[in-house]
């Protein structure tokens, strides 16, 4: 197919002959294919190598901008100075609370040992007058409770119910469509 030649007539009447047609952008690609595959490993060096160097030439660049503004510098330790004394009366704030929690809690814990303290000498008297020791424990206990809660449960009085009286689960009786009845004797499976 390459031996064939085109012959074109022109409006003068003259014959053109041109050669005959390629891909102009596939022979790009090839030429471009053919020089990675020669030299693609160096391609890939070589990339890596310049990346490499801007990355140092711009932190060169940040560094010497740091360097040459001391005032910055100063300022930005003034400021960090500000923040940790912030933070530290923060956390001596935090600490005065915690402390104030913590007596607060020290106070309860002594108040309920003398409390358990005395309920044992209570009992240890109780026993030694020949008192059932149990009932006054429970007794104190339930004074303190009744005196501790302001609001006194109502018991109800309007209960209906749940069954009628002569009601029994046994009997069959009186039950829904259900009732137990018992299984047969002997073997469960016929013969």
């Amino acid at each position: 197919m390459e031996d064939v030649v085109i012959t074109d007539v022109n409006e003068r009447g003259h014959q053109v002959e041109k050669p005959p047609l390629k891909n102009q952008d596939l022979s790009s690609l090839n030429l471009f294919g053919e020089l990675l595959s020669q030299y693609g490993w160096y391609l890939l060096v070589v990339t890596v190598l310049v990346y490499l160097l801007i990355q140092h030439l711009s932190r060169r660049r940040s560094s010497q901008s740091c360097h040459n503004s001391p005032q910055q510098t100063v300022q930005d330790a003034a400021l960090v100075a500000r923040r940790q004394e912030a933070m530290e009366a923060a956390r001596r704030k935090m600490q005065e609370q915690l402390d104030a929690k913590a007596a607060i809690f020290k106070e309860k814990q002594k108040e309920q040992e003398e409390e358990k303290r005395r309920q044992k000498i209570e009992i240890w008297e109780s026993m030694q007058q020949g008192k059932s020791y149990k009932g006054t424990a429970k007794l104190s206990q339930t004074t303190e409770e009744a005196s501790s809660s302001t609001t006194a449960l109502k018991p109800k009085t309007d209960k209906k119910p749940l069954r009628s009286a002569d009601y029994s689960p046994l009997s069959g009786q009186g039950g829904g469509s259900c009732s137990w009845r018992p299984g047969r004797r002997g073997p469960s499976s016929g013969g």
